[in-house]
């Protein structure tokens, strides 16, 4: 098994949503928001992206007030998959979300050794479906 953890943007959620149940991934959680920044200078939201979500608005009103490096909003999403769906779930969330530009996010895989269903007791890749 593996874990998938998936840095991406705000506005790109619900078609990484969509492509992930698509290519038959559709269990995986997402967090509301999470900030940071990385090298890079990225891209922000656009104007209307702004304008249309009032988290979006407000963060950027008090990035602008501030002096310091600015943090950007993204998503995590991260989803476990048995080792044979691992590709497909990376590159699933690589094609939806790249753009080309600097910002599209990171995808990062690790090993997971071991998975118990509660309710059940059951171990092991089985838990997944």
């Amino acid at each position: 098994m593996k874990l998938i953890i998936a840095i991406i943007r705000m506005a790109k959620i619900n078609k990484t949503k969509e492509a992930l149940a698509a290519a038959g991934l559709p269990s995986f959680m997402a967090s509301g928001k999470v900030q940071g920044r990385g090298r890079g200078r990225g891209i922000g939201p656009t104007y209307q992206e702004i304008m249309e979500n009032p988290e979006l608005r407000k963060d950027f009103q008090e990035a602008a007030k501030g002096d310091e490096p600015r943090l950007k909003t993204k998503r995590l999403i991260t989803l476990i998959v048995a080792d044979n769906k691992k590709d497909l779930a990376v590159e699933t969330i690589i094609n939806t979300n790249k753009t080309g530009n600097s910002g599209d996010g990171k995808v990062f895989v690790t090993p997971v050794f071991d998975s118990v269903q509660i309710r059940t007791g059951n171990r092991g890749d089985v838990v997944l479906d």
